[in-house]
């Protein structure tokens, strides 16, 4: 049975539940999930979980993402972005010193009104359902960081940045708002995840290649790859019984914080976290 993290090059033209729904094929698993929607048109890093690695999703989709954008300038839409109805295009008499000298207002906590082409609910509500009837109604602004956003290149009216940004971050509205901003108006004509939590592009395989394999397992991460950053702790067999068995452990040589634990077989049983000399399990991954 397939267990494991697959980090996918998402294609344009296909959603992350597309993509999902297609691995639960190749995979022969019911369970697959991913870490983080991309838009149809976006392409890029989209880690995909499979099997008892799903337990891990909700790490990853919290994770910063890292992006590279193209803010197409002098044209508004009602989705944000080109794939949506146009509705007003102005020439875009902008500078590229103007564009970099905007940045740093779109720097640090911010705070961003989600789109009505999202999957936010309101009312219990999608806001995507309620505009494709027509309708738009008040939302709410939500807490948002952008921790790095950078100038790459301009072209035309078409100008690409270096987004990296917190969870819930729309880069469509962060176009949207630096074109009002800049008095042309604005929306995304492009958008590439380069980076999800610690999966970077380079390790991203595109799907075309992961149909093609003829051992597609082969191209799974193990789940606590999700988690190398923290430390590891190897336990005895009778603590990893206990573990199992929802039990706290006391007097482990850790000082405190997150940990990776493994039994004395290798089998990476919990992330759990210590706290005055307890440690207790924030997520379980051992096959129950």
């Amino acid at each position: 049975m397939a267990n494991g993290i697959l980090i996918v090059d998402k294609p344009a033209g296909w959603t992350s539940q597309d993509v999902a729904a297609k691995l639960r094929g190749v995979f022969h698993e019911r369970r697959v999930g991913h870490g983080g929607t991309l838009d149809p048109m976006a392409t890029g890093v989209l880690p995909v979980f499979v099997g008892r690695a799903t337990r891990a999703a909700e790490f990853c989709e919290s994770a910063e993402k890292e992006y590279e954008a193209v803010l197409r300038l002098g044209l508004v839409t009602d989705t944000q972005d080109t794939t949506g109805t146009v509705l007003e295009e102005r020439p875009a008499a902008v500078t590229r010193a103007e564009v970099e000298a905007l940045l740093p207002r779109f720097t640090g906590e911010l705070q961003q009104i989600p789109p009505m082409y999202s999957a936010v609910k309101i009312g219990g509500q999608k806001l995507y359902r309620l505009a494709r009837r027509g309708c738009e109604i008040e939302r709410p602004a939500r807490g948002i960081t952008v921790f790095a956003l950078e100038l790459l290149s301009c072209s035309g009216s078409d100008y690409t940045l270096r987004v990296r940004c917190s969870k819930g971050t729309y880069i469509r509205t962060l176009c949207h708002d630096m074109g009002a901003a800049l008095g042309c108006g604005g929306c995304m004509a492009g958008l590439r995840r380069t980076q999800a939590g610690r999966f970077p592009l380079a390790m991203a395989h595109p799907l075309a290649e992961i149909l093609a394999c003829a051992e597609p397992e082969s191209l799974l991460l193990p789940v606590d790859a999700l988690f190398s950053q923290y430390p590891p702790l190897t336990v005895t067999a009778d603590q990893a019984a206990r573990i199992k068995n929802g039990a706290p452990l006391r007097g482990l040589p850790f000082s405190g914080g997150l940990c990776r634990v493994y039994d004395d077989a290798g089998e990476f049983l919990i992330l759990g976290r210590a706290e005055d000399g307890v440690l207790t399990a924030v997520k379980g991954f051992y096959e129950t």
